[in-house]
């Protein structure tokens, strides 16, 4: 395969932290990518290095030549007065020009434009692309192309960002969080289309279904290294073990060999011979390896149980709306004791809305919400801009707690952080130098440190990385407490909820027992069974057609020869007739005749319709006799 992009011998540090240190990598044309590591180890520096938004400290990068590349950031930055339109074929290129004055033809309903617009679209071939560009951006729900750039949410941006990129379709497509602010049936179509094509890909992504279905190579990057495994991402997991448990047995040996070599550099004087300054060497070789550590603390999330009683929530007919737009309607609905419930639906139907209801964020407009007096919520908001730029990250947990309860022992808050991994240097640093994972990492831990009995999570799994969500995954298995989740994560909810929430839109809710995968594999033996009594219904159709023509055919049959075709000729010309006639009542209406032609005119029009009335009598007479 051609090599598309090459990196040598790539380092960066900031200050005293070492990212990496002389990795390579390449990526190959039909390579459908993707980096995984823990947040903080590097992942989107070195997709800017990639895309020259940063410089290594050494090393190089290379790309193919003419090879032609695009970005998704996870945060896309626009000219806030620009509209989608404009942002859509912001381009110079001829093709974007072109695009844009057709689409403004057409808005504008200028038929000379259209026409100038579409020679210029067939010169280009670029009708193809234009229906492309339709079909990408009503998959990822951005209709309204005349909306403000700085009127739309950062979810609407990030999809705009992500439709621009497929339709200037480059050649390597460079992905940052693709999947974020995807609902489950956008992630879904993303998956199959870039599983079409030769398409080459490089992407960071935390989505373990979109990395399992999309991607035939995993790049990891660890303990400052890089490690390439070809395969999915349930390849890499067990590769991954594999690796490690080569590398505990590695260091196993060459532990058990230092020590042997340790008395033997004791014992002799220094070497003159060169057999033995080889082995004095590989002595200090050894040495690297035997106490090479691996830094795998994994998080230890343990907070102080809180007493939860009978009552959780008793929703009474509430109802809740923003001009025409329905969020809930006579919703009614008891929560019961250790119910752990996902919502799922399309952004924009009322999800994050319902959460804020029910936590007090916002009012009902009628009905009747009562919550349980032992409810303790734990309420993990999409955007976490509670936590304070200029705080220390030891300070956002000790403004909560000096100490903390976990499991009857008293842990002190920097000790907490610790096992959160957040090491000390990084505690006595701000909150602006953490990355976006880490900043999530901490506001899930402020979040839990103060042991809700109801926690409600909306988008958690949005910037952690995938070892900080195995780890919540294992203790929300065993949290004992009610749980309602939003997410669009559907490995993440298929493991932490029993029962889904569907907002459909317009207030129309409906439950479903059951995890997200099952619910999928429902709503496919629905459409099954839908297309199933489609099809037997299509056949009965078909079969009492072909019974009506049988029973035709028999009844012309009882008619004599000479009269079955006076019979299908009758049924000829009483059609042409009836042209007739609604041909000469279309000219009498032009207005376009002179007074003789309209005497003339209607004197036909009078015999035609004696002939149709005669013609259909005699089709009558015959059918009858038929009968």
């Amino acid at each position: 395969m051609t090599p598309y992009i090459q990196l040598e011998n790539i380092s960066k540090s900031f200050g005293d932290l070492t990212l990496y240190s002389n990795i390579n990598l390449t990526i190959e044309q039909g390579d459908r990518s993707a980096l995984i590591a823990k947040n903080g180890a590097g992942k989107t520096t070195l997709l800017k290095i990639i895309s020259k938004e940063e410089s290594p400290n050494s090393g190089t990068v290379t790309f193919t030549n003419g090879i032609t590349y695009g970005i998704l950031p996870q945060n896309p930055i626009y000219d806030e007065e620009m509209n989608v339109l404009e942002a859509i074929f912001h381009s110079n290129s001829p093709l974007s020009k072109c695009l844009k004055q057709y689409e403004l033809a057409i808005k504008a309903s200028d038929a000379e434009a259209i026409y100038t617009a579409s020679e210029q679209m067939d010169a280009l071939g670029a009708w193809d692309i234009e229906t492309k560009a339709k079909t990408i951006l009503s998959k990822l729900k951005i209709d309204n192309l005349e909306q403000k750039i700085k009127t739309m949410s950062g979810g609407q941006k990030k999809r705009l960002a992500l439709a621009i990129l497929l339709i200037d379709n480059p050649e390597i497509l460079i992905l940052d969080e693709p999947t974020n602010h995807l609902d489950m049936e956008m992630a879904q179509w993303l998956e199959e289309y870039l599983q079409k094509g030769n398409k080459t890909l490089l992407m960071i992504t935390h989505d373990r279904y979109f990395l399992d279905r999309v991607c035939n190579k995993i790049y990891e990057i660890d303990q400052k290294e890089i490690y390439a495994y070809s395969g999915n991402y349930t390849d890499f997991m067990f590769k991954r073990d594999e690796r490690i448990t080569q590398f505990n047995t590695q260091k196993d040996k060459a532990q058990n060999l230092f020590y042997k070599e340790l008395e033997w550099m004791r014992r002799m004087p220094q070497a003159r011979g060169t057999k033995q300054k080889y082995r004095q060497d590989s002595f200090w070789e050894t040495k690297k390896i035997a106490f090479k550590s691996r830094d795998d603390n994994k998080i230890r999330i343990n907070s102080e149980k809180s007493r939860l009683g009978t009552k959780i929530f008793v929703a009474n007919k509430i109802s809740k709306k923003f001009d025409d737009k329905i969020i809930l309607n006579d919703f009614s609905y008891t929560y019961n004791r250790f119910e752990r419930m996902g919502i799922i639906g399309k952004n924009g139907s009322g999800k994050s809305t319902f959460l804020n209801i029910l936590t007090g964020g916002k009012t009902i407009d009628s009905g009747v919400l009562e919550l349980g007096e032992t409810v303790r919520f734990g309420y993990y908001k999409q955007q976490n801009d509670n936590l304070d730029e200029k705080k220390r990250v030891i300070d956002v947990i000790t403004d909560i707690a000096e100490v903390v309860n976990t499991n009857g022992s008293n842990v002190t808050a920097s000790a907490l952080l610790t096992q959160f991994l957040f090491p000390p240097e990084t505690q006595y640093g701000t909150v602006s130098k953490l990355s976006g994972g880490e900043r999530r990492r901490l506001y899930l831990l402020s979040i839990l440190i103060q042991s809700p009995n109801f926690l409600i999570l909306d988008e958690p799994t949005n910037d952690l990385d995938i070892v900080t969500l195995g780890v919540l995954e294992e203790w929300l298995e065993n949290f004992e407490g009610c749980l309602l989740v939003v997410s669009h994560d559907r490995f993440f909810m298929d493991k932490v909820v029993d029962n889904l929430m569907i907002f459909e839109g317009q207030g129309a809710i409906t439950f479903f027992a059951g995890n997200y995968t099952e619910y999928c594999n429902h709503l496919y033996d629905k459409e099954q069974n839908s297309a199933k009594e489609l099809k037997e219904l299509k056949e009965l159709e078909n079969s009492k057609q072909k019974a009506e023509h049988k029973n035709k055919e028999a009844q012309k049959k009882k008619l004599s020869y000479k009269e079955q075709k006076e019979f299908q000729q009758l049924e000829l010309e009483i059609e042409q007739l009836e042209a007739k006639k609604i041909e000469i009542e279309n000219q009498m209406n032009s207005g376009s005749l002179s007074p003789e032609e309209i005497a003339e005119s209607s004197e036909t029009y009078q015999n035609t319709i004696n002939k149709i009335d005669e013609k259909s009598f005699r089709w009558l007479e015959l059918s009858e006799k038929a009968e």
